[in-house]
């Protein structure tokens, strides 16, 4: 393997795909991972004004008599969208909606929440596209930081920690915190994280802990921070489960989604759990579970199935896990562990791994210097291709794998070239969401037919290739493009189809003929 085939698979796992500038700066793949591992060092929280919307705190004169019927404020963030009808007997009073961040001081606090009842139907409408542009806003602007940000490993890694403590809430706020705690923590300790995201509002209200009191208590937190962020199924009992859910209960969170111990929610009495007997609280849990080599194990075996092979080799994740349970679990030590290794270059784990959607787009992206005039239809296409942004499929996150590809997800895989860079029509009806804010649509108003104005950044790579005769261009755009090695009729097909082309428009062919081969699917 050549020493650009080698940074080139490097940037690929570790990052969002390699620039032309990447390949050609005469760097080792040692210099290179140090430089991606300096690069990554400062936190820069993903922010922007519009993407905030908080829940809505107007002004407003109460009714005399508001209507019966359970309650349902906005501020509670929940998975599935509120579809409550208006009651006839309910007199509309907002006359305009104020989001509660534009409200300062203690203004904020002192006005009552916001009842759903209470909106008109059209304030219902203006509240939902409210918070769909916030969430858009959110999603496009990440895609930015992935295809743009010199911090390629930390929004890799964010990225990984999206999928792992996957969660999905109705509102933009508690989901745009949880996803910067992540980021943040994301090449710390992995114990810091864990203990972060368990007190983050947005998980504990999709796992259900706010509904966790004494005498009452709901296991679901407590049974996928074990299943699913910790050690394991088949670690742990049932009897387990239980006890670990009296530990966290109390743990809640307020109205400015901050993280609050409701004292007198919480049960004090001793527990046993994972064979130790003690009055635990929910860090002593935690603590617990780093306390087992096999959550290392875990996390190790989960690290290495993304960023090496979908298959596991057991002796590669057994010394990464020693070492990473000696390190207290310094995740940025066990990536540079990874990545040093002459195994993680090996040809059975090069091109092997098929890229996410978003790993697909956010590539196109970054290697190309991809523009998109409006940004809208990128959503469309997570959709499509069946991966969004801040909305997991469920609480195990997205599975990854082969489950990326079947008949038709492929067919629009090798659609997207010509319709970014040849102005083709992207017509399909996007699969029904029980969890979309508004998912009771037609099929029509389903499908997407959005065109795209698309500007391709075409210099650096007609640098890259200045020094190379024009025979060779597609051999050579071949071998930056492709992560595994075009085959000879696939090559003489692009050559064919780039000398018909007129001149200036040559490069621009081979690149979105490159872009349509199965083979540009894997990394």
């Amino acid at each position: 393997m050549t020493t650009q085939q080698r940074i080139q698979h490097l940037y690929w796992r570790a990052g969002f795909g390699p620039r032309p500038e990447d390949v050609d700066a005469s760097m080792s793949p040692r210099k290179a991972l140090r430089k991606l591992l300096r690069e990554s060092e400062k936190y820069e929280p993903l922010d922007s004004p519009p993407m905030h919307y908080a829940e809505l705190r107007p002004p407003f004169v109460p009714s005399a008599a508001p209507a019966s019927g359970p309650d349902s404020r906005v501020a509670g963030m929940t998975t599935t969208p509120d579809r409550m009808a208006t009651s006839a007997n309910t007199a509309p009073v907002i006359a305009t909606l104020t989001p509660r961040s534009l409200l300062t001081g203690s203004d904020a606090t002192k006005l009552p929440l916001l009842r759903r009842r209470q909106l008109t139907p059209q304030q219902r409408k203006m509240e939902n596209e409210g918070i769909r542009e916030a969430f858009y806003q959110m999603n496009i602007g990440w895609l930015d930081r992935m295809a743009g940000s010199s911090a390629q490993l930390r929004e890799k890694m964010t990225f990984f920690w999206h999928g792992h403590f996957a969660c999905r809430v109705r509102q933009p706020a508690p989901a745009l915190q949880l996803n910067n705690t992540i980021r943040k923590l994301a090449l710390g300790k992995f114990g810091d994280l864990l203990l972060a995201v368990s007190k983050e509002p947005a998980m504990l209200q999709f796992l259900n802990n706010q509904q966790n009191r004494k005498q009452h208590p709901n296991e679901n937190f407590a049974r996928e921070v074990m299943e699913l962020f910790t050690i394991g199924r088949g670690n742990y009992t049932e009897h387990d489960v239980k006890e670990a859910a009296r530990a966290f209960t109390g743990w809640s969170s307020d109205e400015s989604y901050q993280f609050i111990f409701r004292q007198k929610q919480h049960d004090a009495g001793p527990k046993t759990f994972l064979g130790r007997t003690g009055n635990f609280g929910g860090e002593d849990i935690l603590n617990i579970l780093l306390e087992q080599p096999k959550t290392a194990e875990f996390i190790t075996t989960k690290l290495y199935r993304f960023f090496v092979n979908d298959t596991p080799n057991l002796a590669h994740i057994q010394s990464l896990a020693q070492a990473f349970y000696k390190s207290q679990y310094d995740i940025s030590d066990l990536l540079e562990r990874m990545f040093s290794a002459d195994w993680f270059y090996e040809a059975a784990n090069v091109g092997t791994r098929i890229k996410s959607p978003i790993e697909l787009l956010a590539g196109i992206k970054r290697t190309l210097g991809v523009r998109l005039e409006n940004p809208r239809p990128l959503l469309g296409y997570q959709k499509a291709l069946g991966q969004t942004l801040f909305e997991p499929p469920n609480v195990a996150g997205w599975p990854g794998g082969r489950n990326w590809i079947d008949s038709s997800s492929l067919l629009l895989r090798l659609q997207l070239p010509q319709v970014l860079f040849k102005n083709a029509q992207f017509n399909v009806a996007l699969k029904e969401d029980e969890n979309d804010i508004a998912p009771s649509v037609s099929r029509a108003d389903r499908t997407f037919r959005q065109q795209v104005k698309t500007h391709l950044e075409l210099k650096p790579l007609a640098d890259f290739l200045a020094k190379i005769p024009e025979e060779q261009h597609a051999a050579k755009l071949s071998e930056f493009l492709l992560q595994t090695p075009i085959r000879p009729e696939n090559l003489a097909l692009v050559q064919q189809m780039a000398t018909k082309a007129p001149s200036e428009a040559r490069l621009k062919t081979m690149i979105t003929s490159l872009l349509a081969l199965p083979e540009y699917q894997l990394m």
